[in-house]
């Protein structure tokens, strides 16, 4: 049957007559190709792509056909469609800027059938053959925005967070265009995750946890985010806006409701937190966020370290090297060098003795006595000049006959001034 398909398009090709009478005649053909099943219908598809790529055959008939023909592999299945859309893919390459919209339709189902075997990217380097911006065709915002997010999602779901930023990057520039809500929570989503994957915690925690508020996003997808943002929070870095976060979490009611809740709790109130209670939360945490540091650590080790590090700084005016390691339950060498990265980057205050051995904290209530001192002592500079004046004054009267001192009695007016 396929030889006779390949038979009938052959004879078509040789034939005259109108466009809209060939054109009926290719998708009877099209139409018999389709009902064949196995080696047979592949092989009929196949001759049926080569006929329409042929410059005998008008390009107004190709590209009506070659449209028809994408609207129907969907329907096989998708060992069949893949190689048939490789296929086609191949045989368009030479004319391919004839075939534009064509091409990017089976693009898009090739795609789909990677994203099915969870083949991601396959998926995300099909549609990155899509000339979106170097094109002839003109594809409208919703379009690429929605192609540059599905692009970084795949990325993502490959854990390649490089390649899905450059794509997320792209579609940000798209975002403000569009006017479809739904592509802009897409977005939102997207963004944060690629934040969330790239360790910029803090930041991805602000995107999470507006979405949170999204009413136009269902309740359970809402509390996943928060609990999204919840996560990163407790894994970013120490300091004056993770501290803003864990506040703003904290008054968060719907956080009572999450797993974390514990350790947001102890990370607001500034305790110290143990290794073994972290034990829960760590196997709540994605594949990505339990890699390790240069230094061997983990992610939520370090982060922790930090936390009870700032704590430790609120509880001791200084502290050894040595049992700020026990504290902190790491060796001292590497608490010392934690501390000074800490104070270096300006998220703890204090200053580091290496000749004593001794981490000096400085807290804003360390600084009022000293503040109040200076004060004082400034206070008294300046009572102490008065009274040198005042001293230099009364010697000046004194010397001139203006004022007589005696010993009992103080300073008086002279009686050889008395009624002047």
């Amino acid at each position: 049957m396929a030889a006779a398909v390949r038979q009938d398009l052959a004879q078509l090709m040789n034939s005259s007559g109108s466009h809209k009478d060939l054109a009926g005649k290719y998708r009877q053909i099209l139409e018999k190709a389709i009902q064949l099943s196995g080696a047979e219908q592949l092989e009929a598809l196949k001759a049926f792509v080569e006929a329409m790529v042929n410059e005998n055959v008008s390009l107004v008939i190709s590209r009506q056909l070659l449209t028809d023909f994408c609207t129907h592999l969907p329907n096989l299945p998708d060992s069949t469609a893949k190689e048939i859309y490789h296929f086609t893919l191949e045989k368009i390459q030479p004319r391919v800027i004839s075939f534009e919209e064509q091409v990017a339709s089976i693009r898009q189902h090739l795609a789909s059938i990677y994203e099915k075997e969870e083949d991601w990217r396959n998926a995300a380097q099909v549609l990155v053959g899509i000339p979106l911006e170097t094109g002839q065709k003109q594809y409208n915002v919703d379009y690429k925005l929605e192609t540059y997010l599905k692009i970084a999602r795949l990325y993502l779901e490959d854990d390649d967070p490089v390649q899905a930023e450059a794509y997320i990057n792209r579609a940000s520039l798209l975002q403000n265009e569009s006017t479809n809500e739904q592509l802009q929570i897409h977005y939102k989503v997207c963004y944060a995750r690629v934040l969330d994957y790239r360790r910029k915690f803090i930041e991805a925690a602000q995107r999470y946890n507006e979405l949170s508020y999204k009413t136009i996003v269902h309740e359970s997808e809402r509390l996943e985010a928060l609990k999204h943002a919840l996560h990163c929070t407790i894994l970013a870095s120490a300091g004056q806006q993770r501290s803003r976060m864990l506040a703003t979490l904290f008054k968060d009611e719907r956080c009572q409701q999450l797993a974390a809740y514990g350790i947001l709790e102890k990370m607001y109130l500034d305790r110290i937190i143990r290794g073994n209670q972290l034990q829960e939360f760590a196997a709540m945490l994605m594949p990505h966020q339990k890699a390790t540091t240069a230094d061997g650590s983990s992610i939520l080790d370090r982060a922790v370290i930090e936390h009870n590090l700032l704590s430790a700084s609120k509880l001791y005016n200084n502290i050894t090297f040595e049992e700020l390691g026990a504290l902190l339950e790491i060796p001292a060498a590497k608490a010392e060098k934690i501390a000074s990265q800490m104070i270096t980057e300006g998220r703890m205050n204090g200053f580091i003795d290496q000749i004593d051995g001794i981490v000096h904290f400085e807290t804003s209530g360390n600084h009022q006595p000293i503040f109040c001192l200076w004060i004082y002592l400034a206070w008294i500079v300046h009572i102490n000049g008065i009274m040198y004046v005042t001293c230099d004054l009364l010697a000046d009267f004194t010397q001139h006959g203006i004022f007589r001192v005696h010993p009992c009695h103080g300073s008086t007016r002279s009686p050889a001034n008395v009624g002047q």
